[in-house]
């Protein structure tokens, strides 16, 4: 077997895990799962949060797939899988935990336009404090934040975060 198909079948998974993150954010941790990602959704008092745990989670098929393709024979494509997810894992680690949420303090200011687009789409996410009425699910793929602003506007004022600074009067 060339090295072509490992890598196809790699770069192929660290794409699909975009499509299967999504759809994992949208309708299981906004939906049964918020009794963990609800912790994301609010100021982190600590170190570690109960969201964290779907780091844990995530990681699981990596591992079976990294031994099955190593240790068990399984194949190279079951190595391939499970190095793809592995490196998308790190992706996101690397946008959103440490970019995007500053976990690991850093000085990085975004300045293309995609990484903008995905910060500033991430902010407005986390906009609504609420699983519903959320938008932006994805992570490495989002829509320009005018549309998001557009589509937060249509879902009203319910769940949306007050701003920053900002001290209601009766």
């Amino acid at each position: 077997m060339s090295a072509l198909l490992p890598f196809l079948i790699f770069a192929a998974t660290v794409a699909a895990m975009e499509g299967f993150a999504y759809v994992m954010h949208r309708w299981v941790m906004h939906g049964p799962g918020w009794f963990l990602h609800a912790s994301h959704h609010r100021v982190r008092t600590g170190l570690w949060e109960a969201n964290d745990l779907y780091f844990v989670i995530f990681a699981m098929p990596s591992i079976l797939l990294l031994l099955g393709g190593v240790q068990w024979n399984w194949g190279v494509w079951a190595t391939a899988c499970g190095a793809g997810i592995a490196a998308y894992g790190l992706i996101y680690l690397g946008f959103h935990d440490i970019l995007v949420h500053r976990r690991i303090g850093h000085r990085h200011v975004p300045r293309t336009r995609y990484i903008k687009r995905i910060v500033q789409a991430h902010r407005l996410h986390h906009a609504v404090e609420t699983r519903e009425g959320c938008v932006s699910f994805g992570f490495l793929i989002a829509p320009t934040p005018e549309e998001l602003k557009r589509q937060l506007a249509r879902g009203g004022r319910g769940g949306l975060r007050a701003a920053k600074g900002l001290v209601e009067t009766d």
